[in-house]
């Protein structure tokens, strides 16, 4: 009985006793987490602010905003141009150049390094900012925007320098002004004039225009005016002296697609005379004046003549085949072409003056060989033996004395006839030391006597007019 009443009261009392030993454990494990709490309180804090700071300093893990939103490329269609519909987009031009590379006569071109710029509006392209700071990019954005499509009229190749990336700038403002700027290689054609060539001056132009929007879409002009235009203080030449650079603009009318606005670059090439002085004009007035020795040369002296007159003949011809191999194939006359034939016409006049020089000695001496009754065997073997001897014939009558004792010497035999042919040349040859001067004059004809003073009279006067006129 005792035992019943005893399993009876445990079983009364053993829910209560968990209860109150669960509600004491909460109770321990609490106070045990706020006592920590209370013992470690800095290093928490301390770990939040260095974790805060190596966010602050780490940026590359920070979201950044794209170009391409900043702009807004993506909200847009760039393959219209800014304001369509309305009125045409006004596209300033300034343009520094460079260099001029090459001027080629043979192909009538030029070749010129030159940086281009553009300036233009597109409110597609404005973004926010608070310093009003522009942003500028590269050649890699210029796909996705619309750029001005400006092309060099009348040019044959060009090309953008790519050294060592494309060279390209776009720089984008926060009111979506735009500059566009890349430097450039072109060769262009000069529609050039040698009909003063080399005293020639020649004005070369390189022309801009949009290749598809016409003047209601677009408006060419030069952003600064005349001061658009800026060149290099060290451009030069080896040819030619730059004498002018400008700017100016037009129309341009295409009978399909309409007007469109055209910008020039002007400049002036006057040519440096010097080259060509030294190398085509200084050589044929050599010829020319060497050509008039044949005029102090013995009529009779046939080889130097003839040698002298071919010799200058051939050179002035190898003069203007080099002065022409080196110019286009106009089919009008140059000024170096005046200058060269006319010179070459000098020396052609002195071969023909020789000529009829040597034809009329020979008339001549026929008819006095006729009037003194000479054979004409006595008139070949002295001619022969003179001009074994020196060189030349003398007509005068001391040099026929020779042929006379030739004769008297011939019938006493061979030994007797050389005895005095050596006595003779040793006589003629001291006859001739003593009187050169006086040979020359007497047995100079009347045709040479006056080329000596018309043939330079004449070519005087030739450069006095050519010079005055050309230059």
């Amino acid at each position: 009985m005792v035992l019943l009443i005893k399993l009876l009261l445990l079983t009364s009392l053993w829910p209560g006793a968990m209860l109150n030993g669960f509600h004491s454990q909460r109770q321990k494990h609490h106070h045990h987490h706020q006592d920590q709490e209370e013992i470690h309180p800095v290093p928490l804090r301390a770990g939040r602010k260095s974790a805060s700071k190596m966010r602050r300093i780490d940026s590359t893990k920070v979201r950044q905003v794209k170009s391409e939103q900043l702009l807004r490329i993506e909200d847009h269609d760039f393959a219209m141009r800014p304001g369509f519909g309305g009125s045409s987009i006004p596209v300033g031009i300034d343009v520094q150049i460079e260099s001029i590379d090459s001027i080629s006569e043979v192909d009538m071109d030029f070749t010129m390094t030159l940086y281009l710029r553009h300036y233009w509006k597109d409110e597609r392209l404005s973004f926010q900012s608070n310093n009003n700071r522009s942003m500028t990019f590269d050649g890699r954005l210029i796909k996705k925007i619309w750029v001005p499509d400006v092309f060099f009229v009348h040019s044959k190749r060009s090309f953008i320098h790519d050294t060592t990336m494309e060279n390209i700038m776009l720089r984008v403002y926060p009111d979506g002004n735009v500059l566009f700027s890349l430097r450039i290689t072109v060769s262009a054609m000069c529609f050039m004039d040698f009909s003063r060539f080399p005293l020639d001056t020649q004005n070369c132009s390189l022309e801009l225009e949009s290749y598809a929007y016409n003047e209601d879409d677009l408006m060419l002009y030069w952003k600064r005016g005349n001061e658009s235009l800026k060149t290099d203080e060290h451009i030069s030449l080896s040819q030619f002296f730059i004498e002018e650079f400008s700017a100016s603009s037009g129309l341009a009318l295409y009978s399909s697609t309409g007007w469109y606005n055209r910008l020039f670059i002007n400049f002036i090439l006057r040519r440096h005379i010097f080259f060509f002085l030294l190398q085509s004009y200084f050589p044929a007035m050599l010829m020319v004046m060497l050509s008039w020795v044949s005029f102090w040369i013995d009529r009779r002296a046939v080889p130097a003549r003839v040698s002298l007159g071919i010799t200058t003949v051939l050179t002035m011809s190898t003069i203007i085949t080099g002065v022409s191999a080196s110019m286009p194939q106009v089919s009008y006359i140059k000024a170096v072409d005046v200058y060269l034939w006319i010179s070459f016409l000098f020396v052609f006049l002195s071969v023909i003056e020789y000529a009829a020089v040597n034809y009329l000695t020979t008339v001549e001496e026929r008819k006095q060989l006729k009037r003194r009754g000479k054979s004409s065997a006595t008139l070949n073997l002295e001619a022969v033996q003179a001009m074994a001897f020196d060189g030349c014939y003398h007509d005068s009558d001391a040099d026929l004395n020779y042929s006379v004792h030739s004769e008297e010497s011939s019938s006493r035999g061979r030994a007797a006839s050389v005895a005095t042919l050596d006595a003779a040349r040793v006589k003629r040859k001291r006859s001739v030391k003593g009187n050169v001067g006086r040979i020359i004059l007497e047995n100079n004809h009347v045709i040479d006597t006056y080329s000596r003073i018309i043939f330079p009279a004449v070519y005087i006067v030739f450069n006095f007019f050519y010079w005055g006129v050309y230059l």
